[in-house]
């Protein structure tokens, strides 16, 4: 573990020192984690990796702010890359199609409908989301994020972060049931 630790610390050193191979490192170290969390929030894998690369090239560029008693290095670079992702989807929103609630309504999805369900084919689902709600819905149960730090992340109202959460769940539902039937 110790030596784990030191190899972090040197990669690190090695990216605050513009080291090509440090980062290279870095980048292929953390790749599959990263890619995995970009994909939940675009429509197709070229979206995917270009949030990636862009989310890299921020880690590189703010990597002296990296401060290992506030945050893990996967914590700090994951945070990075969850708002690349977020801008992402902020530069993509074209649907002006956006309500608000005071109130969240909930949506049924029966369990054993899920657990039928191939992890591929609910993020395939999730991704037929419109930009803001896969967005909402992603930060919300995935990241366990609450409506009003969404509001904020996305500079959106907390109303409007619980309208996107419910419009996920009955889209989500109704691809459910589409699928149950076919």
């Amino acid at each position: 573990m110790t030596e784990e630790i030191e190899n972090i610390n040197e990669l690190i050193d090695g990216c605050k020192a513009d080291d090509r191979k440090a980062q290279e490192k870095l980048y292929r170290n953390y790749y599959r984690a990263m890619m995995s969390l970009c994909l939940r929030y675009t429509k197709n894998e070229d979206d995917a990796l270009e949030v990636l690369n862009t989310g890299f090239l921020k880690i590189f560029r703010s990597i002296h702010r990296y401060d290992a008693a506030k945050a893990g290095l996967f914590t700090w670079m994951r945070t990075i890359i969850v708002n690349s992702c977020l801008d992402f989807v902020k530069s993509k929103q074209l649907q002006s199609q956006t309500g608000e609630l005071n109130d969240t309504i909930e949506v049924e999805i029966q369990p054993d409908a899920i657990s039928k369900m191939k992890t591929s084919e609910l993020l395939r689902l999730v991704r037929e989301l419109p930009p803001a709600t896969q967005a909402v819905f992603n930060l919300y149960v995935t990241e366990g994020y609450n409506h009003k730090e969404i509001g904020k992340l996305m500079s959106i109202s907390e109303g409007t972060s619980k309208w996107h959460l419910s419009e996920a769940r009955k889209i989500l539902q109704q691809k459910i049931r589409e699928q149950q039937l076919s």
